[in-house]
């Protein structure tokens, strides 16, 4: 399954009631993701104010829906930059647009993890920043890891959130920041940073032109796969790749 952000149109009857409140919950109309990245602006203010920095600006608001990348095209996503895991020299790369606080990206980080342990350095991990306006607190997970990312400690950071991705609190992502080991003075101020809100906006805008719209999604080698999928679908693309490259 996967996170969306577009309106979704009613169904009627009774036997897809649960369904429909399923898919309010998840995807919302405009006005209620407007109101969503609001408060996740201002959960970004309260943030600095607790750290003692600048308040900062909202990230841009939700782009409007583009059209669904055609998984049977190639996109080539950028990957210059971004946090990457894996073999240096991989021949199969996933680049993944996640969301922290997405259940179904949590879901799916443990399917990676399995695709990682059965391919070793034959495949590599990219992650891209894609906080959903109906998760208040991404924002301020998401630039926690970015910051940390600074410091070469993406996935460190990243693992900690993800397994426990119900608490964003300030005094939480803190205390990550220095379980890991981080230069505390130089995570405050890269955490509210434009510097960081930049390439969390840059990942967002790119996922918009590519036609993506909800978490977790990825491409593998450009091929487009969506939601929390078993770790089969990865494997069939990944085989592909690898076969097609020998």
């Amino acid at each position: 399954m996967v996170f969306k952000m577009r309106k979704t149109e009613a169904i009627a009857g009774p036997l897809l009631i649960g369904a429909v409140f399923l898919a309010i919950s998840c995807l919302g109309a405009a006005s209620l993701l407007s109101q969503s990245f609001d408060r996740g602006a201002y959960r970004f203010r309260q943030m600095a104010s607790e750290l003692g920095v600048d308040p900062v600006q909202p990230l841009g608001r939700p782009a409007a829906d583009g059209q669904r990348p055609n998984a049977d095209a190639r996109s080539v996503p950028r990957i210059q930059g971004a946090p990457w895991r894996g073999g240096e020299a991989a021949k199969v790369v996933i680049v993944e647009w996640s969301d922290f606080q997405c259940p179904f990206c949590t879901r799916v980080n443990g399917t990676l993890r399995q695709v990682e342990a059965a391919y070793g350095d034959r495949v590599a991990l990219v992650f891209k920043h894609l906080p959903l306006p109906m998760h208040p607190g991404a924002p301020a997970a998401h630039a926690a890891a970015e910051a940390a990312h600074g410091q070469g400690q993406f996935w460190a950071m990243h693992d900690k959130i993800f397994a426990n991705p119900h608490d964003v609190e300030t005094a939480t992502l803190v205390g990550y920041a220095e379980e890991i080991g981080l230069d505390m003075e130089r995570f405050r101020r890269d955490w509210v940073s434009d510097s960081v809100r930049a390439r969390i906006r840059a990942d967002a805008e790119e996922a918009k032109a590519l036609g993506v719209t909800g978490t977790p999604s990825f491409f593998v080698n450009g091929r487009f796969l969506s939601g929390a999928q078993p770790i089969g679908s990865f494997k069939r693309l990944i085989d592909e790749e690898l076969s097609a490259t020998r």
